[in-house]
């Protein structure tokens, strides 16, 4: 079965959606609505860098929270999020 073509809210395309939200939750169904696969596979590395670069581990709650918020603001809000400052490597500022 073929994902349907949305107009995504990131990158402005006709674009296929996800075939299923990331999520078990309102913001993953959010993300299949208004977010095409391959923004969400652009995610997906930059959610990697942000892991390794801050030493996050996805099972704590605190590190679950700062990359839903990176999710809210880089792919649902104005695209920016928060850039990676090398001199902070290891720690989560908030």
């Amino acid at each position: 079965m073929t994902a349907p073509t949305i107009t995504c809210r990131r990158c402005g395309e006709g674009a296929p959606a996800l075939e299923a939200p990331p999520f078990k939750t309102d913001l993953g169904e959010r993300i299949q609505a208004e977010i095409c696969a391959g923004c969400w596979q652009e995610w997906l590395q930059h959610q990697t860098l942000l892991i390794n670069h801050y030493g996050l581990d996805p099972r704590d709650r605190q590190a679950r929270a700062f990359l839903y918020e990176q999710i809210e603001e880089v792919l649902l809000g104005d695209g920016r999020g928060r850039e990676i400052d090398t001199s902070k490597q290891g720690t989560i500022e908030w």
